[in-house]
């Protein structure tokens, strides 16, 4: 029974020896076909992220949440970028963390050396007035503090539609302007002598 038992621990020793050995080769053989099928880095996530709650916050205090199923970081891209392929949503708060106004789409692209987003696709934005603001592309610069476009826009204010190509406004989206205005605009009859 002794020589038995030592049989086969050498028989799992031998074993053991020869798939660490092994280990090494396979691991080597693998890597550079893996590496080599991403030369060009800057075209390549270096993170992503499913299922995304994020809070951003400016000087300590939060200002921001971004809630988006996927989220990739091309940080070695020319121009790096955060890249958000399927619905995003946004909320920015004041400083009683109160919902300031809520921001929508369905793909977006935040750059982040020009702290600056570009939302495209069902781009849905309400301010803290309830006024509604639907376009199909949108820029946010945040160091300008501005929010324009020169797509069409349609916002619904106070129960009236206003619609047009292009916008301008803060950030807040209180203070804003429509370039081109389109559609019919109601005028006061003149009064009749």
């Amino acid at each position: 029974m002794n020589s038995r038992f030592h049989s086969i621990r050498n028989l799992v020793g031998v074993l053991c020896m020869a798939a660490l050995m092994l280990v090494p080769v396979a691991c080597n053989s693998d890597q550079p076909q893996y590496v080599s099928k991403f030369k060009n880095r800057a075209t390549v996530p270096g993170m992503f992220t499913d299922s995304v709650t994020m809070l951003i916050s400016d000087s300590g205090v939060i200002r921001y949440r971004v809630i988006s199923e996927v989220w990739k970081i091309y940080d070695k891209a020319a121009e790096p970028y955060w890249y958000y392929p399927r619905k995003v949503y946004f909320e920015k708060f004041n400083d009683s963390l109160k919902t300031e106004s809520m921001v929508s789409s369905d793909t977006a692209k935040y750059y982040t050396r020009l702290k600056k987003w570009e939302l495209r696709k069902n781009v849905k934005l309400i301010n803290l007035n309830g006024d509604q603001f639907e376009t199909s592309l949108l820029y946010w610069d945040q160091l300008s503090r501005r929010i324009y476009s020169d797509s069409f826009i349609r916002i619904e204010q106070n129960g009236q539609t206003m619609m047009g190509y292009g916008f301008e406004s803060n950030e807040q989206l209180t203070v804003y302007r429509i370039k081109k205005p389109t559609g019919d605009f109601p005028v006061d009859p003149e009064p009749t002598e």
